[in-house]
């Protein structure tokens, strides 16, 4: 297995570790009952914005164990460049990514219009955003497994 495949696999499973953790962790929170719409918006950009600063340290400090155990077991440095492969497979995740955000965001606006809650719009964006997470590190593990 490349090193390239070991940290897609890493990168997927403490996605959605910290996803789930945090998911865990911020449910104890929900306003429950009649939702002022002050505090349901307050809320849920705290759920966001904490998500995202969790999710981004989280992800350096793993990035940087990884590469520590990774030089410690295989006694092999991180590859120091990236060839036209891995930036080709580098594109096709962040597509796939992307794609699968808008679709997302698209569902969270059509909600909107839909008459549905504002919380409903809230777990659409932040699904999507997991998803999207999600999908961009499976597609790199595709892709450098069965070739593009």
């Amino acid at each position: 297995m490349t090193y390239q495949e070991k940290k897609s696999i890493v990168l997927l499973i403490s996605t959605i570790i910290i996803f789930v953790s945090y998911c865990l962790y911020m449910y104890p929170g929900y306003p429950k009952g009649a939702l002022d719409l002050n505090e349901s918006f307050r809320y849920w950009g705290s759920f966001v914005l904490i998500l995202t600063i969790v999710s981004i340290v989280a992800h350096i400090i793993i990035s940087i164990i990884f590469n520590i155990i990774y030089r410690i077991t295989t006694r092999e440095r991180e590859p120091s460049f990236a060839d036209e492969l891995d930036q080709l497979i580098e594109l096709k995740a962040h597509r796939n990514s992307f794609f699968v955000f808008i679709i997302g965001f698209l569902l969270a606006m059509g909600s909107l219009i839909l008459f549905q809650p504002s919380q409903v719009m809230f777990i659409i964006l932040i699904f999507s955003g997991f998803l999207s997470d999600v999908t961009g590190s499976v597609t790199k593990l595709y892709h450098y497994r069965r070739g593009v």
